[in-house]
């Protein structure tokens, strides 16, 4: 469908005597509306569906905050990672544990930011909290605290003008709104995210307001973390999702070159039907791989789980050690020792014996300060499409 620009273009704020058009979108929903049928429906449909299944993950494993507590590390870390940040899953769980990464240590403390902000965002939303202005810049305050970008006006919109790639606006690929307008553009947004004045599907909902936030680049830095975020934020605050386990920055990533192109295609064509069908099948193959990724893991629970009980002597200690392991595949002796309530010789006693059954191995090559990861489990989190970890 032929629509034209989704915007209206006004002179940006000079910089260093230059000026150029910068681009402030249209309210949204689109003008006219969006053409969601034959292919494009089936998309839907496909995506909703997978959705639905992803919800029911926990008949799979008897506590979903396993898949919680790992999938939201590793979104982080793939987010951070289109921002050009090193660090890998194990880098950040490892800076969880206060032992040292082998990413600069500034990359996995801002891919750490990155799981505050958005565990801040969920809590806020088990509380009641609306999904609003308010609760985005407190996501993007989270995330640039401290370190790198906190000179960056932190939780607050910006009151300069930016733009993105060149080093100056006349070179850049685009320019987002002046600051005059981000105030008016962003409650727009919020009125669009809380179904004023007509509701929209939530997984569409989620599809354009991506995009409008994108386009708006509210924030001096951080923009497009945040803007991530939001997807999972928004199914959750809408009810399509009990728990926060889809995140498509993987996909975003696999597919960087013809992401940017059809966000840009939108402003400039108004071709929301392409970018739709593109989200659409980012949100099928990414809960389809997540589904896989939680079957994966309760099998190998499972299978665990009745080598250990096989175990001619201090199978209950081991037990234990591997019910710790589950909730956090990277720990030491002493973190452990306190999960599990056993004494230093008795979880060292268990990690050899699962060590010996090749479940669990040391990763420092230390004498001192030994760190152990569960190895099958890392190995399941970082390959495949959820992986990418470098």
């Amino acid at each position: 469908m032929k629509r034209g620009p989704t915007g209206r273009f006004a002179p940006s704020p000079p910089f260093e005597g230059e000026r150029v058009r910068a681009f402030v979108p249209f309210a949204l929903p689109p003008v006219p509306p969006l053409d969601v049928s034959g292919p494009l429906r089936e998309a839907y449909d496909a995506a909703l569906l997978s959705i639905g299944r992803l919800d029911s993950v926990s008949l799979l494993l008897p506590d979903t905050a396993l898949l919680l507590y790992t999938f939201l590390r590793k979104e982080a870390v793939l987010s951070s990672q289109i921002e050009g940040t090193q660090s890998s899953l194990s880098d950040l769980l490892l800076f969880e544990l206060d032992s040292a990464p082998g990413a600069p240590l500034e990359d996995v403390r801002e891919t750490s930011r990155y799981v505050n902000a958005l565990e801040h965002g969920m809590r806020r939303l088990a509380e009641h909290f609306p999904l609003s202005n308010r609760l985005i810049r407190e996501l993007h305050a989270a995330l640039l605290s401290r370190g790198r970008g906190s000179d960056k006006s932190p939780g607050e919109f910006r009151s300069t003008q930016n733009w993105i790639g060149g080093l100056r606006p006349g070179l850049a690929h685009f320019v987002p709104p002046p600051p005059e307008e981000v105030p008016v553009c962003m409650a727009k947004l919020e009125r669009f995210l809380n179904d004023r004045p007509t509701r929209t599907p939530t997984l569409i909902k989620a599809a354009l307001a991506h995009v409008q936030f994108e386009t708006i680049h509210p924030f001096l830095d951080g923009n497009g973390r945040v803007g991530r975020m939001l997807i999972p934020m928004i199914m959750v605050s809408d009810g399509l999702l009990k728990d926060p386990l889809l995140y498509l920055s993987v996909f975003f990533k696999q597919h960087r070159a013809q992401y940017y192109e059809l966000l840009q295609a939108v402003r400039t064509s108004g071709d929301w039907e392409n970018w739709l069908a593109f989200f659409l099948e980012g949100v099928r193959a990414t809960a389809v791989t997540a589904i896989a990724t939680a079957r994966a893991l309760a099998t190998m629970f499972q299978e665990d789980r009745r080598l250990i009980q096989n175990l001619s002597s201090g199978a209950g200690s081991a037990l234990r050690v591997h019910e710790s392991l589950q909730k956090h595949p990277i720990q030491t002796i002493s973190s452990l020792s306190q999960s599990t309530q056993l004494t230093i010789p008795t979880v060292t006693a268990a990690l050899a014996r699962l060590a010996k059954c090749h479940l669990v191995e040391e990763l420092t090559g230390k004498q001192r300060g030994k760190v152990y990861g569960y190895r099958q489990y890392l190995k399941i989190l970082e390959s495949g499409p959820l992986g990418e970890s470098r």
